[in-house]
C-alpha cells in the first residue's frame, strides 16, 4: 500500500494572518505606504541624483512579508500613485521625470523576485535571507541603473558611479538588518501558532 502526502504550498508571513480578500486588500495599501513613509528617510548626496533612502528596505521587507501577487501589487500600488499625484517617493516627490523612478520601477520587479523566494522559503532563516535580499536589490538596480543612464544620457561606466556604488554599504547594512528582522519574526509566528 503506498501513501501519497500532498505537501501544503508554501506560504509567506501574511498568510498567517486571518482575513481573505480584505486582509490582502489592506496589505497591498498598506505596504504602498509603508514604502512610502520609509522613502521619506531621504539623504540626498551632492554627487548623485539618487538619495539614499530607507524605500528599498521598506520594499524587501514588505514584499518578502507578503508573496509574489500582494507583494507586486503593493508595488504597482506605490509606484502608480505616486505618479498620479501622491507625494510619498523620497523627499515627497510625486511623478515620473526624475532621474531615479527607474529605482521605484524596479521595486515591482523585486517584489516578484523576493515574493516567489520567500515563497519558497529563503526567508526563513539570516543565511537564507542574505540571498534574498540580495537578488531583490539587483534587481532594483537592473531598471535604475539603465534608466538613470538614459535619463542622464550618460554611459554604463558613470550610471554605476553614481546610482550603484555609492549605495553598496548602505545596501549591505539593510540586508543585514532584514535577514535579522524576517527570521525573527517567523519565530514569532511559530510561537503564536504552537
Amino acid at each position: 500500500m503506498t501513501t501519497v502526502s500532498v505537501a501544503s504550498p508554501r506560504r509567506v508571513l501574511a498568510d498567517a494572518i486571518p482575513g481573505g480578500l480584505v486582509r490582502d486588500a489592506v496589505l497591498v495599501v498598506g505596504s504602498a505606504a509603508f514604502v512610502g513613509l520609509f522613502a521619506q528617510i531621504s539623504i540626498p548626496l551632492s554627487f548623485t541624483p539618487v538619495p539614499v533612502t530607507g524605500g528599498t528596505f521598506a520594499v524587501l521587507l514588505s514584499v518578502a512579508a507578503l508573496g509574489p501577487a500582494r507583494g507586486v501589487l503593493g508595488m504597482l500600488v506605490y509606484l502608480l500613485a505616486g505618479m498620479a499625484g501622491v507625494p510619498w517617493f523620497s523627499s515627497q516627490m510625486h511623478g515620473w521625470s526624475m532621474p531615479s523612478f527607474g529605482y521605484i520601477v524596479g521595486y515591482v520587479l523585486a517584489a516578484a523576485v523576493v515574493g516567489a523566494l520567500a515563497r519558497r522559503g529563503a526567508d526563513r532563516t539570516p543565511l537564507r535571507a542574505v540571498p534574498l535580499m540580495i537578488a531583490g536589490n539587483l534587481a532594483v538596480y537592473a531598471i535604475g541603473v539603465p534608466w538613470l543612464m538614459a535619463s542622464l544620457d550618460v554611459g554604463l561606466g558613470r550610471a554605476l558611479a553614481l546610482g550603484f556604488t555609492p549605495f553598496v554599504i548602505g545596501d549591505a547594512l539593510k540586508i543585514v538588518l532584514a535577514a535579522v528582522v524576517l527570521p525573527s519574526a517567523w519565530a514569532l509566528v511559530h510561537r503564536v501558532e504552537k
